[in-house]
């Protein structure tokens, strides 16, 4: 997959809120929305796009080292934020793509987009919703030895030498492992949106508001966001439609790319005006 050049902009919404904004491509607007992975984690999603619209892609503030002010603290200051994005650039019918997290964010972008900006919605393996008997549970810790330990033996003499002993000469130490999954502070800020449970109980009555056609896009193996979350979304929704993508788990595009971007560009397609 082509990897276009990073170009975007940084925007304050906000006193001491500063947003920054990847920005590529052009034609149709597209708006991608990252989960709890970060901007990585759809970087996939907006190189696809890029080839053929202008992609917009947001960090969450609280993602990748940006700051988050208290005050900042719900899903709903995220959809205030770009939808107001949205209104300041005069983008009309941008089609939203949210992950993830980044999905109840899109989802609720197109309940209150009161403006008429965007023109169709893809959500694909987000929570949200109430759903019984399930329950999104984010990771404590971001897997991989934490920031600043060390990832090898420990330096000192081994057991049973005395400081006088002469020690060998120490290995070099590997390089430490990326980190997989958001950071502390990144999972601190989704905690702070998300809430205590991860879910709003009113989301999938409001969601009868949407008008604009609407996608769900489920990995058939997504097990941190199961595929009746997908299913419930559609059922919500007026005449949206669910995919369920075999072998795929939480990121179909990652795990699934062609099926995945197959039935996106099928849908996207229909729905251009």
């Amino acid at each position: 997959m082509t990897t276009h050049q990073t170009t975007g902009f940084t925007i304050e919404p906000y006193p001491g809120l500063p947003l920054t904004v990847r920005d590529v491509g052009a034609g149709r607007p597209v708006l991608v929305l990252h989960g709890g992975g970060g901007p990585a984690s759809v970087a996939g999603i907006v190189d696809h796009f890029a080839a053929t619209s202008r992609v917009l892609a947001p960090t969450h503030p609280g993602w990748e080292d940006t700051p988050r002010p208290e005050w900042f603290s719900d899903v709903g200051d995220l959809v205030e934020t770009y939808l107001d994005l949205l209104d300041d650039r005069d983008l009309r019918d941008v089609l939203v793509v949210g992950a993830s997290f980044g999905g109840w964010v899109a989802a609720e972008m197109t309940v209150r987009d009161r403006a008429r900006r965007i023109g169709g919605l893809v959500v694909m393996g987000a929570f949200g919703p109430h759903i019984e008997g399930h329950e999104v549970r984010f990771p404590t810790a971001p897997p991989g030895p934490p920031s600043g330990s060390p990832s090898g033996p420990p330096s000192g003499p081994p057991s049973g030498q005395g400081s006088g002993a002469s020690a060998p000469a120490p290995a070099s130490a590997p390089a430490p492992a990326p980190r997989r999954g958001p950071s502390p502070a990144a999972l601190q800020a989704m905690v702070a949106y998300a809430g205590p449970t991860r879910s709003d109980k009113k989301l999938l009555h409001r969601l009868a508001r949407v008008s604009v056609p609407a996608l769900a896009v489920w990995g058939e193996q997504d097990t941190a966001v199961p595929p009746d979350f997908g299913r419930a979304y559609a059922a919500a929704i007026p005449g949206a439609r669910f995919e369920l993508i075999p072998g795929a788990g939480h990121i179909p595009t990652r795990e699934a790319p062609e099926a995945t971007f197959a039935a996106i560009d099928a849908f996207a397609a229909a729905i251009l005006r």
